[in-house]
């Protein structure tokens, strides 16, 4: 049940959220079948960057992650193209309550880098939640990936806590997550 009565159902939401964006020359879809084969390659393409990102989309971990990630009921996985090949994927996550919502499972092959894809597919994901009236969009972050940290608030987005040794990764290091977060009010293209 949704905190808000005005909500539309966790369905309805899901389906909002997963309509195709496009700001040229990044899109991003819904992710399915045809959208595998290439996300599988960009994941190779950057064996390292696995050792701090919760789960693992390398080698043998691909198949059962990407199920294990595609299986969650609450989750928006996201198709991430440049120029029409996908290199990547994001995703819209939802609460069980509440009006906001998170922005994670991102992951954009290494040749993205410092292309300015990662602000646009951001840019567009936080412009449709907030267009479907969720007040506030959350990151988090673990603490070792400086990047990701430093996208986030290159977005205006706020650190509102820490929380220490609060999730086991799939090497079994337990991490530290930054929690960021973007209130509609903050957003630029969300002022009337």
């Amino acid at each position: 049940m949704n905190e808000s009565p005005d909500l539309p159902s966790i369905a309805e939401r899901l389906a909002q959220l997963r309509a195709s964006l496009r700001s040229s020359p990044v899109s991003l879809c819904a992710f399915d079948d045809t959208h595998v084969d290439a996300l599988r390659q960009a994941c190779a393409a950057d064996p390292h960057i696995w050792t701090i990102y919760p789960v693992c989309l390398a080698g043998e971990h691909f198949a059962p992650t990407l199920a294990m990630l595609r299986g969650f009921d609450h989750w928006a996985l996201m198709a991430v193209q440049w120029e029409g090949r996908t290199l990547g994927m994001t995703s819209f996550i939802l609460p069980t309550t509440g009006r906001h919502l998170e922005i994670g499972a991102t992951f954009l092959d290494p040749s993205l880098r410092g292309t300015g894809c990662n602000r646009i597919v951001k840019q567009l994901m936080i412009d449709r939640a907030f267009a479907l009236d969720h007040d506030a969009v959350e990151f988090k972050v673990d603490t070792r990936n400086g990047r990701s940290r430093r996208a986030v608030e290159k977005l205006g987005a706020s650190l509102v806590t820490v929380r220490q040794r609060d999730m086991t990764t799939w090497t079994g290091y337990c991490r530290d997550t930054a929690v960021y977060r973007l209130d509609k009010a903050d957003w630029p293209t969300a002022q009337p």
